[in-house]
């Protein structure tokens, strides 16, 4: 009787019931508990079998004999279907929660502005009160109580005194995070959503830039205190934190002198550094709080022989409110209030240290975005490339960026000085003899000899360059910028021998990279990948000797929903086998925005010169241009390449990463130029037709071509000349490519169709050869009517499939393939024209 309430229930845990189709209404498959128990663990095993399956469970399994495999059909549908429903009702639940603790959140969001609304009002008629009693020369009421006062001096030593500071910074503190204390606006382009990171606000008009967040995350309150106090485990700027003292206070609380090291952005600017009293307590209501500001005085710090290399910033009253949901998760608010020292800097660069919209989306935002990280990984729903454990994967990620950031500051208690130059400051070089490379714990040092590392770096600023967009490019077209005989160098550094300099081994790059995605956060603003570099010798001797380099490689802000304070490429060659410590040294690139608008570049921009064609004076801008923010950017660029040396070859290396590092800064500024969206794209695009008739000139050779071979137009207007053609061959829906007639075709045009299709540019257009393209039975196609091409000038080649640059398969349904005459009617290129293409 208890089986059949059970079953009654739909339980299946101790029996149930099973409406078999076909039966009368009514009745029902009754299943034992012992069939159910079996019927269970075959489930876990393969939820949904086949007919064979079935049939042979129902031979292995004597206590199912009785039933039919129809029966077994309908169990496994029906449990199933009850496995659906009850994911999909702890999904509604978990969505339910999140919206309750939104809604609460935007309640109190909502009574905050009418405080502050209140408060204004009043404050305004109190205004025009002391305007009529008063005259304006000695009306000193208008001063904003936003302002937060300064931090009165005291004892640093003196128990009391920091308690007295501790509980100020408290009030202080939460007047911020829940009260109107600061004049908060909504942060342009953070709408607040179930689906976003949160609330976020920034500051207007009080002293220093601040910026707060409020968001919901499903880790309990304890462990997101813990999470956030580990401030150099979720912000990358953050060099070093150390608690210098601890001691209770008086009501359960702890207090902590704290210094922490940030480092410097770029090479331009100095790094920062604190001296902080950090407060942590528990509310009455449950609630956590960890509350911190500056202490008064420049001296403090356990590290203060290094304070030199360092400008001492202030933490206006700052810190994070914990509070428990109902139903799981916390409600958490984040203040961070500081005063930057922004007259330290040059004037172009003030706004990284005048703007709360880079505090919010370096710190704030960041803080909350870790937290959603580590709890969607705590779920259990990720799953990583290579069989990584999501906290392995993390390491590397902090790692590679550690590293660069190491680079870029150069702290001499970290073993760096500056090596004399060669008369040109265009180039920074330093050498750390004491840091080693280790392949892990039970190897020592790589190198044959001592030596060390020496790092190239340099700083310049871009104008009119879309970040994202820039560092698309140099990840996607790494050969046009990079040395692969600089690359194989890095890659010598890993193993046990001694590495030699490049040009011993002449290598070239065959052109293939891979790009294997091992990890991304939640939103996508970071991406961790390997990057496999197909390399080949040059010689016959050393062609058995040939390996592809393999690069760990980290990539942020490329996403083109990223609206991020830099956007960055960092990558470090690692062994083929990739073991958890593999040492890493970062080089890489760093963009910054200086006039922090939102980076309006869509998705479907290409990467390239070619979308600087759909630019003219007088033609509107077509859709996934540039906006007219982007013609007014600024941003600054920063390079900076390690190379592991022998002590013997130390000069030389030095000569060689000086020399790399500048062309590395000539071929960025040629790739600058060619996507900036304030330059003439026709002239770009003539400019790397270096050889050829000019780009309107060839569009005009090309549709002529065409209509003189096959008898009709290429384009539905065909009296069009000069750029008005162009921009019409441009934005033609089929994939049109020119390739150069010569032994070896070598593409050297292609309209937007065209790049997007081989996942190109036209700046890296011509390392692609027709070979390259085609596969076999292509290739077979294609030399087997050159004949025909020659003879009547133009040949239709049937469906298949050819290769993109990236490596990936592109079918279309046909392609025509004609010779191009020139005014003097001699043939200067071959052109297809892919029809329908679409990726495999």
């Amino acid at each position: 009787m208890a089986a059949a309430v059970a079953m009654r229930g739909g339980s299946s845990d101790s029996g149930g019931f099973d409406k078999v189709p076909g039966m009368d209404s009514g009745k029902y498959v009754r299943y034992t508990p012992e069939q159910v128990e079996v019927l269970e663990r075959l489930y876990i095993d393969c939820p949904k079998p086949s007919s064979s399956r079935r049939q042979q469970l129902l031979r292995e399994c004597p206590i199912l004999a009785n039933i039919e495999p129809k029966q077994i059909k309908v169990w496994f549908q029906n449990r199933r279907c009850r496995d659906k429903q009850r994911k999909e009702s702890s999904r509604l639940q978990a969505v339910n929660r999140k919206l309750t603790a939104m809604n609460k959140l935007l309640m109190e969001e909502n009574e905050r502005l009418q405080k502050q609304v209140s408060q204004l009002v009043h404050e305004n008629a109190h205004m025009r009160q002391q305007l009529q009693n008063t005259s304006l020369a000695n009306d000193t009421s208008c001063e904003s109580n936003v302002t937060t006062p300064p931090n009165p001096i005291r004892d640093a030593s003196n128990p009391s005194g920091l308690l007295s500071i501790a509980e100020e910074t408290f009030t202080e503190f939460l007047s911020k995070a829940t009260g109107t204390a600061i004049d908060w606006v909504q942060m342009p382009g953070m709408k607040p959503g179930p689906d976003s990171v949160g609330i976020v606000a920034i500051s207007h008009g009080c002293r220093g830039v601040a910026a707060r967040a409020c968001g919901l995350v499903n880790l309990e309150p304890t462990k997101v205190i813990e999470i956030l106090k580990d401030r150099p485990s979720w912000f990358r700027d953050c060099r070093s934190l150390e608690v210098f003292t601890m001691f209770p206070a008086g009501n359960g609380g702890t207090i902590e002198l704290v210094y922490m090291q940030m480092y410097a952005p770029t090479t331009l600017v100095p790094a920062r550094d604190f001296w902080t009293l950090r407060y942590t307590t528990t509310m009455e209501d449950g609630s956590l709080v960890v509350c911190e500001r500056s202490l008064s005085g420049s001296g403090g710090g356990p590290n203060a022989a290094s304070a030199h290399q360092f400008v001492r910033a202030e933490m206006l009253p700052s810190g994070y409110l914990v509070r428990p949901c109902e139903g799981g998760g916390s409600i958490v608010h984040i203040v961070d209030h500081l005063d930057l020292e922004a007259r330290s800097v040059p004037e172009v660069l003030r706004p990284l240290y005048e703007s709360s919209r880079v505090v919010a989306q370096k710190m704030t935002t960041v803080a909350l975005r870790h937290l959603r990280q580590i709890a969607h990984e705590t779920s259990g729903e990720v799953v990583y490339a290579l069989g990584r454990q999501p906290a392995v994967l993390r390491t590397f990620s902090q790692r590679l960026s550690r590293g660069f950031n190491d680079a870029i500051s150069g702290f001499n208690d970290d073993g760096w000085s500056i090596m004399g130059g060669d008369g040109i400051e265009d180039v920074v070089v330093a050498c750390n003899s004491t840091k080693k490379i280790r392949n892990n714990s039970s190897v020592g040092i790589t190198f044959g000899a001592p030596g060390g590392i020496i790092c190239a770096k340099a700083s310049m600023l871009l104008q009119s360059v879309p970040p994202a967009v820039l560092v698309r490019f140099l990840r996607e077209h790494r050969s046009e910028w990079a040395d692969y005989n600089i690359d194989a160098y890095l890659a010598s550094s890993l193993k046990a021998s001694a590495c030699s300099l490049p040009g011993l081994r002449p290598m070239r790059f065959s052109g293939g990279q891979m790009i294997m995605p091992l990890a991304h956060t939640v939103e996508n603003e970071e991406i961790l990948e390997v990057v496999r570099l197909e390399g080949q010798s040059l010689t016959h001797d050393e062609a058995l000797l040939s390996r592809d380099i393999h690069l760990l490689q980290l990539c942020t802000g490329i996403d083109e929903k990223s609206v991020g304070s830099s956007f960055q490429l960092v990558f470090a060659p690692i062994d083929e086998h990739f073991p958890d410590d593999a040492p890493l040294i970062s080089s890489g690139f760093r963009v910054i925005p200086l006039d922090m608008k939102t980076d309006g570049v869509s998705s479907g921009r290409t990467l390239d010169l070619a979308s600087s064609l759909d630019v003219s004076s007088a033609a509107p801008q077509a859709s996934g241009d540039a906006s007219p923010d982007d013609c007014n950017l600024r941003s600054v660029l920063t390079i900076a390449f390690q190379f592991p040396y022998e002590m013997h070859l130390q000069d030389s290396v030095a000569t060689m990463a000086r020399q790399y590092v500048r062309s590395v800064v000539s071929a960025v500024q040629r790739v600058s130029m060619a996507i900036s969206p304030s330059q003439s794209g026709l002239n770009a695009g003539q400019r790397m037709l270096s050889g050829f008739p000019e780009a309107g000139t060839l569009a005009r050779w090309v549709c002529q071509s065409y209509h003189y071979h096959l008898g009709v137009e290429l384009l539905s207007q065909s009296d069009e000349a000069g750029e008005a053609l162009l921009k019409m061959l441009w934005h033609h829906p089929d994939a049109i490519l020119c390739c150069s007639f010569k032994e070896k075709p070598m593409f050297t045009f292609a309209n937007k169709a065209g790049l997007d299709m081989l996942e190109t540019s036209l700046v890296a257009l011509q390392d692609l050869t027709l070979e390259k393209i085609f596969d076999e039975s292509g290739r077979k196609a294609l030399f087997s009517d050159i004949s025909k091409l020659m003879e009547q000038g133009y040949v239709y080649l049937p469906s298949g499939v050819c290769m993109s640059g990236m490596g990936r398969h592109v079918s279309f349904d046909q392609a025509v393939a004609w010779k191009v005459l020139g005014e003097d009617s001699n043939v200067h290129c071959l052109a297809f024209c892919f029809v329908n293409w679409s990726f495999v």
